[in-house]
């Protein structure tokens, strides 16, 4: 079980995203601004990010945040914004997918980010 917080401002999908989770077995915690993460991240493996909005934004506030933690760091986007998954791997993300996928496998995904 790894505890994660999701940086997920849009409430519906971050229901989704702590449902699933949990599902997983995981222990999921959902932030809705950059101005929390750091705060949750406290004890935390792993940093999921939404980065369909605003993505420049949350990716300097997530690299930030996580900056010497250790916590692995997950974001999604949209599949049509191929240039905000390579500025996450750029800046230091340890997994981008599409959030098709994240939909799909979080739980796997953050599975993989823990083994």
């Amino acid at each position: 079980m790894a505890r994660v917080v999701a940086f997920v401002p849009d409430l519906l999908f971050g229901s989704n995203v702590v449902g699933g989770l949990r599902a997983g077995g995981h222990d999921p915690v959902l932030v809705g601004a950059a101005a929390g993460v750091r705060d949750a991240l406290v004890g935390a493996d792993v940093l999921v990010v939404d980065l369909t909005a605003d993505a420049e934004a949350r990716i300097a506030a997530s690299m930030d945040a996580v900056a010497g933690s250790g916590v692995r760091t997950l974001g999604f986007f949209a599949h049509v914004e191929g240039d905000v998954r390579a500025a996450a791997v750029a800046a230091g993300f340890d997994l981008v997918v599409p959030r098709s996928r994240m939909a799909r496998a979080m739980a796997s995904l953050v599975d993989e980010l823990t083994a």
